[in-house]
């Protein structure tokens, strides 16, 4: 029986502000080490995992649409990458995975899916376990399997699973109830009764889903999903499938297993207490510093804070305080100063607007050799590109031009263009117009 990975490769990047931002969640932040001391982020590390179990070559991601060309950067070219119009559930981005695996990639019926959230930090052995879901669910006879893992405190921040004991020792346990974050009183009794952490990790045959769908009137074509998304109703799949379906059963995990959604989390796995530019005083015991910017940071005397600083901004807070930051950050529209790409980065050194309404933007880009953009147009704005160091192709209304560092060339509005990096390349990007924070592109399909 085949096994089918999804991984949800979401969020909107407030909780590790300012290093995740609307484009480069926290999936995307080169922040881990491996055990070659190299840095990577965690949807490199996990997409390693599964590679070492056997599993990459079977996973599919799916991303909001805005973080398509980050994503590819990231894994390569080989995985399929589903993009999402809008950021809406976990529930819709299922339901689009299962959609897509069933009319695009003509997947069996019986073959299992297993959903897997990709800020999950586990152990390699994890993945092995995903290997059982098949079995598991034929021999139980199950609609859903999940994995389960013992918890070493009582938490507020995780789902429970209470399971149902059976006299015999077995491989899996049927799921008696689904507890969505208790109280730690609340989850201290729900650990005497043996109920496991939730680690979000879900699988069921194909065909399970499929008939969900259609029973509750949703569509199983990715097209007729992806024509009302906006309108769509933002739900997780826990609550609209997990907790709703019986019979369930969960496979118990004994190793290592957190989820590095917040700044104490992900801090306690660095290697370094100092990443980038500055210094921490002897005194300031279990203080972090995640320095993006050129310049320096001096931390003296203060203990168990997170300072972390790039072009979107900088946070100092207490350690137990930093989650708080999503909830300011709700109240201020951000617009990202950072964005990595596909072919390079770019980040925003200037903006503003005159009184006319007219916007200006200067960006600083950067183009890796051999890599491009997409061939595209704006309808809104037009832009004046720099090479500041270098060698460029432009590709503008089919013509071809060979540009080098000093070179100035202009693009109106409603101008189809494309740069491609002949060398390593650096730029300078004026863009002038209307809604410059908007998506307003339109790409054609083209390679050169």
């Amino acid at each position: 029986m085949g096994l089918r990975i999804v991984l949800l490769c979401g969020g909107s990047g407030k909780r590790l502000w300012p290093l995740s931002n609307e484009i480069r969640s926290k999936v995307y932040l080169k922040l881990l080490k491996t055990e070659a001391g190299i840095r990577e982020s965690m949807i490199e590390r996990i997409c390693r995992q599964l590679d070492e179990v056997g599993l990459l070559q079977f996973t599919c991601i799916v991303a909001h649409q805005s973080q398509v060309e980050i994503t590819r950067k990231y894994v390569g070219e080989h995985i399929p990458i589903i993009g999402e119009p809008h950021k809406r559930g976990t529930f819709t981005a299922v339901a689009l995975a299962v959609s897509y695996l069933h009319e695009k990639m003509q997947v069996d019926p019986n073959e299992t899916i297993c959903i897997l959230p990709v800020d999950t930090y586990v152990d390699t052995a994890f993945f092995r376990l995903l290997h059982r879901f098949p079995n598991v669910l034929a021999h139980s006879k199950a609609d859903l399997a999940l994995l389960g893992t013992k918890p070493n405190k009582p938490s507020d921040q995780f789902g429970y699973i209470v399971p149902v004991l059976p006299k015999d020792k077995v491989d899996y346990f049927f799921v008696r109830q689904f507890i969505e974050k208790p109280n730690e009183q609340a989850a201290t009794r729900l650990i005497e009764d043996h109920a496991m952490w939730n680690c979000g990790v879900f699988a069921f045959p194909l065909r399970f889903m499929l008939t969900y769908l259609k029973d509750n009137g949703h569509p199983v074509q990715v097209e007729a999903w992806l024509a009302n998304y906006e309108q769509i109703t933002n739900v997780s799949f826990d609550r609209e499938v997990v907790e709703l379906t019986q019979p369930a059963v969960v496979i118990g995990y004994e190793g290592y297993w957190t989820d590095l959604g917040s700044w104490p989390a992900l801090s306690a796995h660095f290697e370094d207490t100092i990443i980038g530019s500055g210094r921490i005083s002897n005194d300031s015991v279990n203080t972090h510093l995640i320095n993006e910017l050129p310049y320096p940071i001096e931390i003296i005397g203060i203990p168990d804070i997170i300072v972390a600083a790039n072009s979107d901004g900088i946070l100092i807070a207490n350690k137990d305080k930093a989650n708080l930051i999503k909830e300011r950050l709700a109240l201020v529209p951000q617009m990202p100063m950072y964005e990595e790409k596909r072919w390079g980065s770019y980040r925003v050194l200037n903006y503003g607007k005159d009184e006319r309404g007219i916007e200006a933007m200067i960006k600083s880009v950067k183009l890796i050799q051999g890599n491009y953009t997409s061939y595209h147009q704006h309808l809104k704005r037009q832009e004046i590109v720099t090479i500041l160091s270098g060698s460029a192709e432009i590709l503008m209304e089919e013509k071809l031009y060979r540009l080098q560092a000093g070179d100035v060339l202009q693009f109106p509005a409603g101008i189809k263009h494309g740069i491609k990096a002949v060398t390593n390349l650096e730029l300078m990007e004026v863009l002038l117009g209307n809604e410059l924070a908007q998506e307003d592109i339109i790409r054609f399909p083209i390679k050169w």
